[in-house]
């Protein structure tokens, strides 16, 4: 399966970079410590060390960061091309962050982590994925309740006579999983609504989705007996997850 940080539906693929700065140069006004040697201003080096953080920088949750970003972009690529990585922007949604730099004429090491989901977490980010291309057909924002989100992961449990708890648990897990990778959001005053972040369909494209999607409506029928789950269009899948699998192999980066 691809990773999270792979995406063909973004801006920003040409780059632009700026032409070689002498090493002596030191731009007024950057020097921001003793023996500072930096050339980026203070929000500058905000910007980038959010991108360098992860996973993205929101345009609506980071709105100063974003418009340093859309200011500084051509230093903020430069910068981060002496890293092997490349920053991909979608001006339409806000969000900019950050993928590994592929190329097959150069040994290049990787920076970026890799975090594996677990089959239960991958359920989960196939859900808040389909609930945010309905809200964007819809023109809504995408929020879910945690009621909602147990009632979809409920049909993946094997037995609800054996440990149950230990389901509710890895349940329970994946949300926070999802928490820490900034694609949920908790929404204030919201009695445990969230709102799904736009990152997602960047980092996970539809048609990988759909995939995903036939698979797990295939698991969750089989864990119903029989009965409908709708968790989106179907298309070819080659191998499926197991519900009891630690972890498969989606990542996120």
């Amino acid at each position: 399966m691809s990773s999270f940080n792979e995406s063909g539906a973004a801006h920003g693929g040409d780059s632009e970079c700026l032409p070689e700065v002498d090493e002596d140069h030191h731009p007024a006004g950057t020097e921001l410590f003793s023996g500072d040697c930096g050339t980026l201003s203070l929000e500058t080096r905000r910007a980038l060390v959010q991108l360098l953080q992860g996973p993205a920088i929101d345009g609506r949750r980071h709105s100063k960061l974003w418009q340093v970003l859309l200011r500084e972009e051509k230093v903020l690529r430069q910068h981060l091309h002496n890293l092997f990585l490349e920053l991909v922007v979608d001006y339409d949604q806000s969000v900019a962050f950050t993928r590994q730099v592929v190329a097959e004429s150069v040994d290049i090491p990787v920076l970026l982590r890799k975090a594996p989901l677990t089959f239960i977490e991958s359920a989960l980010v196939v859900f808040l994925r389909q609930r945010l291309t309905q809200a964007d057909a819809a023109g809504d924002r995408a929020v879910v309740s945690s009621a909602e989100i147990y009632e979809y992961l409920s049909v993946f449990e094997k037995d609800r006579n054996q440990d149950h708890a230990r389901f509710e648990r890895q349940m329970e897990n994946a949300v926070e999983k999802v928490k820490k990778l900034s694609l949920l959001h908790k929404i204030r005053g919201g009695e445990d609504r969230f709102e799904v972040s736009p990152t997602l369909k960047l980092l996970f494209p539809a048609e990988e989705i759909d995939a995903l999607a036939k698979t797990y409506r295939a698991l969750a029928t089989e864990q119903v007996g029989g009965g409908e789950v709708a968790t989106g269009a179907e298309t070819d899948s080659e191998s499926a997850p197991r519900p009891d699998d630690d972890a498969d192999e989606q990542e996120a980066q």
